[in-house]
């Protein structure tokens, strides 16, 4: 049987410890980083991606064309399905990690949007704009980079809003991609 390190092993807990000094550490530098004209397009970025509001769009805007633009748009939604109950469902039920806290004095207060009362742990709008992105590119390639760059956007949006941790984005997009690769091989193999 493998040795595996246990969570009491000094070098992983000096490894977690590290990574959330670094995590708190982005977070803080985006806080405290003057940015006015990304502020307001963010924050509106930010709430446009609440409930997958942007991806739907795109999704039905898809659906309206036949052929591969209408089996992206299905692959899609799909995928939002899966990212967004293993996000909202497991994973923030499992970690229950706090929000941020945004102090009252903060300098930045109208880059703010307000605050869920879920769990910080991951984010489930960057696992759905991911998983939806990863879907929708192999069936649509054109799709690609622009709904990539969407998905990245609105990760990047809920740390400058103030309502999630950098590794909170990450581990989002890693689930969104994970839910997307389950979608895409389910779909190959009822295909078959």
């Amino acid at each position: 049987m493998l040795d595996r390190p246990s969570p009491q092993h000094p070098a992983l807990r000096g490894l977690v410890r590290d990574l959330a000094t670094l995590d708190q550490t982005l977070y803080a530098a985006v806080t405290v980083t003057e940015t006015p004209t990304l502020d307001s397009a963010l924050r509106r970025l930010s709430a446009a991606a609440d409930h997958s509001k942007i991806s739907f769009t795109v999704a039905g805007l898809l659906a309206l064309f036949p052929g591969r633009p209408r089996r992206a748009a299905a692959l899609g939604v799909a995928a939002i399905g899966v990212a967004s109950a293993t996000a909202n469902l497991v994973g923030k039920r499992l970690v229950r990690r706090p929000r941020p806290h945004r102090a009252e004095d903060s300098p930045f207060p109208g880059r703010h949007v307000p605050m869920p009362e879920s769990a910080s742990f991951p984010s489930g709008h960057t696992a759905s704009a991911v998983a939806f992105a990863a879907a929708v590119g192999p069936a649509w390639p054109a799709a690609t980079v622009p709904l990539g760059l969407l998905a990245c956007a609105v990760g990047y949006s809920r740390v400058h809003t103030g309502v999630h941790y950098p590794g909170d984005v990450v581990a989002g997009a890693v689930l969104g991609t994970g839910a997307a690769a389950v979608v895409l091989a389910a779909t190959a193999r009822l295909e078959r």
